[in-house]
């Protein structure tokens, strides 16, 4: 499913009383497109849900955790070259008090290649089979393992301030202003584009925490076609080790773990829920009981383990 919660339980809305860092200065300039008009899809089928990691007890493989992909479709089932378009909202990212503008871009930007053994995990995964198959084998399209970063775009869209509390529905407005910022206006190039909205300190995006999710994923139609977009909180709002079931004392591990965890669901069940799916939910939901410290070209991450078929075990390495 596309709701994200793991790590520590909401310690309530205690904001971070650490020193303001600056957003780094990696805008990329001011959105000079039109928005589409673009509503939110209903409801939610990927959140992470915050609970205590420490508690959460793995479960044993069995064929309820095979996924299988839910419709014979070529568009839309997943992303076979995925691109990542980070969109950080609102001139609130003035403040950055755990630097994690910089942190999610050096993640993305080292998810390719030899040095990225997680997301080879992903390209088990196809398009175009029949519905209910649960081993692609040579057919369909497969998702790729990106041969660079799959980060596309970086956009600091700090002309206005994001509103303090945003329904779901703008956070979908929000993604599809991104497209039309990075000139995706057709659906061709949507259809391996995630828009990740991430919020800034202080904000409570749909809700956040009190609606029990570290963040959430999901598509909304536009004027460009469906858009796959994930809503992605302020993680480190909630305090150090909270939406991770490391203990590591990083300030940034679980907005990393939630963030991958989004992601592996995007490109697997790209426009929810037609992609690949289990009993237990997505390819992130089989597996939030693992968390592993993993070293890529551009440094260390907390990366989410994801359910493999083909090992049939929760996995973070392909």
């Amino acid at each position: 499913m596309h709701i994200r919660m793991s790590g520590n339980v909401v310690r309530g809305l205690v904001a971070l009383s650490l020193a303001a860092l600056g957003a780094a200065g990696l805008a990329t300039g001011a959105d000079a497109a039109p928005a589409p008009t673009a509503h939110a899809a209903a409801p939610h089928l990927g959140m992470k849900p915050i609970a205590k990691g420490s508690v959460r007890v793995a479960a044993k493989a069995s064929s309820s955790n095979t996924l299988t992909v839910r419709s014979a479709g070529t568009q839309g089932v997943v992303s076979p070259t995925p691109q990542v378009y980070l969109v950080f909202w609102g001139s609130q990212w003035a403040s950055d008090p755990a630097g994690v503008a910089p942190d999610l871009q050096a993640m993305f930007k080292g998810l390719y290649g030899s040095a990225d053994t997680w997301g080879t995990i992903l390209t088990q995964y196809c398009e175009g089979v029949a519905k209910g198959t649960a081993t692609c084998g040579s057919g369909g399209t497969h998702i790729t393992h990106p041969a660079t970063s799959p980060l596309a775009g970086v956009w600091f869209d700090n002309a206005s301030a994001e509103p303090s509390s945003p329904t779901a529905a703008q956070i979908a407005s929000e993604a599809g202003k991104a497209a039309a910022h990075f000139g995706n206006t057709t659906q061709t190039p949507n259809l391996n584009a995630q828009y990740v909205v991430v919020s800034a300190t202080g904000t409570h995006p749909d809700g956040f925490p009190n609606s029990g999710f570290c963040a959430w994923h999901d598509k909304t139609s536009s004027s460009y076609g469906n858009l796959a977009y994930t809503n992605l909180p302020y993680v480190p709002d909630l305090g150090v080790d909270a939406c991770t079931t490391l203990t590591d004392g990083r300030m940034l591990s679980g907005i990393e773990s939630t963030e991958t965890h989004e992601y592996a669901e995007t490109v697997t069940d790209f426009w929810p829920s037609i992609g690949w799916n289990g009993r237990n939910g997505e390819v992130g939901d089989e597996c939030e009981n693992m968390d592993a410290f993993v070293p890529l070209s551009t440094g260390s991450f907390d990366l989410q383990g994801l359910w493999s078929n083909k090992a049939n075990a929760c996995v973070t390495k392909g």
